[in-house]
């Protein structure tokens, strides 16, 4: 091996390990780390006695933990369906509206992408005033006459979960918007030319042609609403607290794992075997349902 490639070799590694020390620090030593502590028994903050996959055991079959935490997990999976429908189905509208070049483009993708920019602890803050029972959502629904559809929107168990996933949903969509209009307008021109000049209509062009070529950033936004669903906790936290009330329907695996780690479940005692428990049902959970969907969209994406 020469100078030039030991010289190559050391530029590679200088600037790819500052990438590889934060994944290791933040991402792949707090999952061992959390895989670790869900084989021990704690007393409080102090690691004791080995006890295998108890702690699993206590999770999916002792109450109240087999409770909050299947309840936790309707509402992940609630949170999942709900995003993966609604808000990415309007980022793939928005975008493709926004590549057809209408009136006021450029503001209208300032518009749609604002909010993503926005702090979601201050988003989430506003927006649990505006949903008060006296905040201003009602206030507006009884001005416009449409007092029968006032709501305890973050009070009533049926309301909560969905209204919190609204407002995740205000401030998200503009991100799959710009991804599929950046992917949309990679879309070869001659190919959606030779389409309309085959009689092709719209709706059709879209899903034989567009929507092929843009699967691999379709298989992206997907891996990042599944990784967003299940690691959803500061908007719980802030709207509607720790507990996620009111009676924990709006509980997640994010807001159950602070309650168990830090405060505990049924005592108000730290359980940090139970939590870590948690913590690592959702690091597999993500990497799983993850893999899974990139495996079942790579096979169909198109290459030109």
């Amino acid at each position: 091996m020469n100078g030039k490639e030991v010289s190559k070799g050391f530029w590679i590694l200088f600037f790819v390990f500052p990438g590889l020390a934060v994944v290791f620090v933040f991402i792949l030593m707090p999952l061992f780390v959390s895989l670790f502590n869900s084989f021990f028994n704690w007393q409080q903050l102090l690691r004791s006695d080995f006890i295998g996959f108890d702690n699993f055991k206590t999770l999916f079959f002792s109450y109240p933990y087999n409770e909050r935490f299947f309840n936790a997990l309707r509402n992940n999976v609630k949170w999942f369906l709900t995003t993966m429908i609604i808000q990415n189905s309007l980022g793939m509208l928005f975008g493709y509206m926004l590549s057809r070049r209408i009136p006021g483009q450029e503001f209208f993708k300032r518009v749609f992408f604002i909010p993503v920019l926005f702090s979601i602890v201050a988003v989430s803050f506003l927006w649990g005033l505006y949903l008060r029972p006296n905040g201003l959502i009602n206030e507006f629904l009884k001005f416009a006459g449409l007092g029968n559809l006032v709501h305890a929107w973050l009070g009533e168990e049926k309301l909560a979960t969905f209204s919190i996933i609204a407002v995740s949903i205000w401030r998200w969509v503009g991100f799959p918007s710009l991804v599929f209009l950046a992917a949309i307008d990679g879309v070869p021109v001659d190919c959606i030319e030779a389409a309309y000049l085959d009689g092709v209509g719209e709706w059709k062009m879209f899903w034989r042609i567009v929507f092929p070529l843009i699967l691999s950033s379709v298989t992206v936004i997907a891996v990042l609403t599944i990784i967003g669903s299940l690691n959803v906790f500061e908007q719980i936290f802030t709207m509607t607290g720790p507990e996620g009330g009111p009676n924990y329907s709006t509980d997640t695996l994010g807001t159950m794992f602070y309650r168990t780690a830090f405060g505990g479940v049924d005592s108000g005692n730290p359980a940090i075997g139970i939590g870590s428990a948690v913590g690592t049902i959702i690091y597999i959970a993500t990497f799983l349902i993850s893999i899974v969907s990139i495996m079942a969209t790579k096979s169909r994406e198109v290459e030109l």
